[in-house]
């Protein structure tokens, strides 16, 4: 009976450290400002074309877990993308969430504003692989927004 009781508690302990690590697994909301801050540091001191490949390698600098930087135009076209090189040079002004939100025309609207925000859509995560609640922290840079999000 102690010993059934034991492996109880250690198969609890078990599924709590999961829990754990499955949360360290997401980056967090200070993760992201700190990512968008860095890759335009890195921008304004290596210049555009080297800051944009760099966000967009393989082996990106600005990459960690389900965070990853998103450059913009203020046109809606992409000019770096950590996550989805084959998006780079696209315009996506017209791009809709799941629920039909137009967060890439709003991004850009919000760029030109505020200067920094949080804009909350849904994406696709490409750790999971699954469509999931998504806010992302944006900063304008020049004629640029650049962008890094956390899964909800």
């Amino acid at each position: 009976m102690k010993k059934s009781k034991f492996a109880l508690a250690v198969a609890a302990a078990g599924l709590v450290f999961a829990g754990a690590a499955g949360a360290a697994d997401k980056a967090t909301k200070e993760e992201a400002v700190a990512m968008v801050k860095k890759g335009i540091a890195f921008i304004k001191a290596n210049g555009k074309d080297k800051g944009y490949a760099e966000i967009t390698s393989k082996t990106s600098q600005f990459k960690d877990r389900d965070l990853y930087l998103v450059v913009y135009g203020l046109d809606g076209t992409v000019h770096a993308h950590g996550a989805n090189e084959k998006m780079v040079g696209r315009n996506l002004i017209d791009l809709k969430d799941i629920d039909g939100k137009p967060f890439v025309k709003e991004r850009v609207e919000l760029a030109k504003t505020k200067g920094a925000f949080w804009q909350d859509y849904k994406f696709t995560n490409p750790v999971t692989k699954a469509v999931e609640p998504k806010q992302m922290y944006c900063e304008r840079l020049e004629d640029a927004v650049v962008c890094g999000g956390v899964y909800k």
